[in-house]
């Protein structure tokens, strides 16, 4: 990942596993921003519905994969894959629950955690692409006021040439030796002298 701030790429991966969640058709995917007080180690939580076991293993199987493969990322421990009815994949900064409807149901995370604040995955684009387009347009003119003082140092250094003429004196080709040293003729040169 080319992101330095850890909360970035955490919420990079929320994104990305709320994707994959859609991709393999898991139903009503939410993601739950928590309390920072209330949260404990987890930042986020991401809760989706699958119709039977095999499409809730599927799909935590593909968050899994899909996360070592683009981003290097292993979860912390995985819980209830045999059975498949609530699949727990625990990557530290945010937490990816797999429920059957009814599990989910039975449950109820949403309601659990009531000072978290429920998004859509939608929703959470968003949010995560106005932040990243906000950041780029700091380094941006970060750079940019970098670039301003080697600028004006560059300017300083050459500053505009002006031309000044000069006259040396040249001897006359036909005029006899001893008139040579009386008559001379001047002719002008341009020189280039910086201001």
């Amino acid at each position: 990942m080319t992101t330095t701030d850890p909360c970035q790429q955490t919420r990079i991966l929320v994104q990305t596993a709320a994707q994959i969640c859609e991709e393999k058709k898991g139903e009503d995917t939410r993601i739950l921003e928590l309390d920072p007080i209330d949260a404990g180690l987890s930042d986020f939580f991401l809760v989706t519905s699958a119709s039977n076991d095999r499409q809730a293993i599927a799909i935590a199987d593909e968050i899994e994969h899909r996360l070592k493969k683009e981003f290097g990322v292993f979860p912390n421990s995985v819980e209830g894959r045999r059975k498949g009815d609530w699949i727990l994949l625990d990557y530290v900064d945010f937490v990816v629950h797999v429920f059957l409807s009814e599990r989910r149901a039975f449950y109820d995370i949403e309601r659990l955690r009531k000072s978290a604040r429920p998004l859509t995955p939608a929703e959470f684009e968003s949010e995560l692409k106005a932040t990243l387009a906000a950041r780029t347009v700091a380094a941006r003119s970060k750079a940019t006021t970098r670039i301003k003082p080697a600028a004006a140092a560059a300017a300083a250094v050459s500053k505009p040439k002006k031309i000044v003429k000069k006259t040396l004196p040249v001897a006359a080709a036909k005029v006899p030796v001893a008139k040579k040293t009386a008559a001379v003729k001047t002719r002008t040169r341009k020189t280039i002298v910086k201001a």
